[in-house]
């Protein structure tokens, strides 16, 4: 064995840019091609250079060539990324037929989605779908969805968000107990059920009708996640604070006093801004984004 092959390989980042900025002679086109800035590919060619101790390109004032070393190297790394392509493709099929990966909350997925993607799955039967569900924010990220749904501002970086609707937050509770409300006033000796995250909470939602410190005069109960605050409330167990959108499926849950507050925060669809989304994906992001006023 040789020493070259005890040694690592360079990054494939690093050997995709090189392969792609050989094949066009230059590297505007590289990134473009590979969703990145021109800076970002000369650097790491320039990276690639180091590592390999030559030059592979001859940087000329409006143009590029490679350089013998480039030249005879390009065709192995092509050739080694054909055969990597067609071992993927053997053992996970075309990318076409990769599900469509939509990443969630369970809360959303279940009160939002749920029927949205029923009703998709009998327009596009042919489409695959995998959903994955998602907890805490840092389980969010491009990384391994094609489409993801999360709740903020909207304001993350590399990604393009479409938001699923305006934010307003309401008090539920089981049918029954729901006839008990009239009045903020009336939740006085209840159990509040809260979901830690959100901006409006109960001191704020409380506060913005008029009712601020009532929570003192309530029981408490605290969850880490909103799905567990609605199936109490629909269990009797209390009152929940949600978004209006989570509960217009469900016949357990009633809103307990109709004073809905705004939140800046929100759920939002969302995708990689700088990935080639793959059709069907593409065709999921328009499903839900036509449904966003059903």
């Amino acid at each position: 064995m040789s020493d070259f092959s005890m040694k690592p390989l360079p990054p494939l980042l690093w050997l995709q840019a090189f392969e792609a900025a050989a094949r066009t002679l230059s590297f505007t086109a590289a990134g473009h091609e590979l969703g990145v800035t021109q800076a970002a590919i000369s650097q790491r060619i320039r990276l690639l250079e180091d590592r390999l101790g030559q030059r592979l390109f001859v940087r000329h004032p409006r143009s590029l060539s490679l350089t013998p070393a480039g030249q005879a190297w390009l065709p192995s790394l092509q050739d080694a990324f054909t055969r990597l392509a067609e071992g993927t493709r053997e053992v996970f099929g075309e990318p076409g037929e990769s599900p469509v990966t939509l990443r969630t909350t369970p809360v959303v997925q279940q009160n939002w989605l749920a029927p949205r993607v029923a009703a998709f799955r009998e327009a596009h039967s042919e489409i695959a779908l995998r959903l994955v569900s998602a907890i805490w924010p840092d389980d969010f990220g491009p990384e391994g969805a094609d489409l993801e749904i999360r709740y903020g501002r909207g304001d993350w970086p590399g990604v393009e968000a479409l938001s699923l609707g305006q934010a307003v937050m309401v008090p539920v509770c089981a049918p029954a107990l729901a006839e008990r409300f009239a009045t903020p006033a009336d939740l006085a000796g209840h159990t509040l059920l809260h979901a830690v995250g959100f901006a409006v909470g109960w001191p704020a939602w409380l506060e913005a009708v008029g009712a601020a410190g009532l929570e003192s005069r309530c029981a408490a109960l605290s969850c880490d996640n909103q799905m567990m605050t609605l199936a109490l409330a629909a269990r009797g167990a209390g009152i929940a604070l949600t978004h209006r959108r989570l509960i217009e499926e469900r016949d357990d849950l009633a809103v307990a006093l109709e004073l809905p507050v705004e939140s800046d925060e929100g759920f939002w669809l969302v995708r990689p801004a700088r990935r080639q989304p793959r059709p069907e994906a593409e065709r999921l992001w328009g499903w839900l984004a036509q449904g966003l006023d059903d």
